[in-house]
């Protein structure tokens, strides 16, 4: 149940079976459907998510009061509102399921628990988590100052397996076009 997220951190460290019962110890799997909201928007972000299979969508409200997909987070990715979690403030965004997934869950308290009882895993989890905020910049400043049609396209080229999993819906917020317009887009693509 376990295997992936231990698997995952296996990759940049050897983690000794000792360890790995020890992690093990201080997480907990769930399964979330569609739509499953993980953390509100307002409040203080007290859980990190890996990712075992699916989509995770980190959402807000823009000015007009409407939720708009801000990032996706698939398989082999952490999840969570980094400024919130580490600094115990309130968060902007949210985070939801995108589409079916399956989740392993570590509380911050149990997190820190395991940082004194495996001082390593501080800097091999906060290395691999804020490489992952760099990428995502990264994808997010990809896509200003395109117009909607290559957005799209880049998106398809950059996300593939994002689009082939979440609604359209949650792609035209992404990418900041009306579900209209990405309809003519693909319409256009044909």
């Amino acid at each position: 149940m376990y295997k992936p997220f231990i698997d995952f951190l296996s990759l940049f460290k050897h983690i000794s079976p000792a360890d790995a019962e020890i992690i093990e110890r201080e997480l907990c799997h769930k399964v979330v459907t569609e739509g499953e909201v993980l953390f509100r928007e307002g409040q203080v972000c007290r859980e990190m998510y890996f990712i075992c299979k699916g989509v995770l969508r980190i959402v807000s409200q823009n000015e007009k009061g409407n939720k708009v997909a801000y990032f996706f987070l698939k398989e082999n990715q952490f999840c969570s509102i980094l400024s919130s979690f580490n600094n115990d403030v309130s968060a902007a965004e949210g985070i939801e399921a995108a589409c079916d997934a399956e989740i392993i869950v570590i509380k911050k308290q149990k997190l820190l628990t395991l940082y004194q009882k495996l001082p390593y895993l501080k800097e091999l989890i906060t290395g691999i988590t804020t490489q992952a905020l760099l990428d995502k910049i990264q994808v997010r400043n990809s896509y200003l100052g395109e117009d909607a049609s290559l957005r799209y396209r880049n998106f398809l080229l950059r996300q593939p397996d994002i689009a082939l999993r979440v609604s359209l819906a949650d792609i035209a917020s992404y990418l900041g076009i009306t579900q209209q317009s990405l309809s003519r887009i693909r319409k256009n693509m044909r």
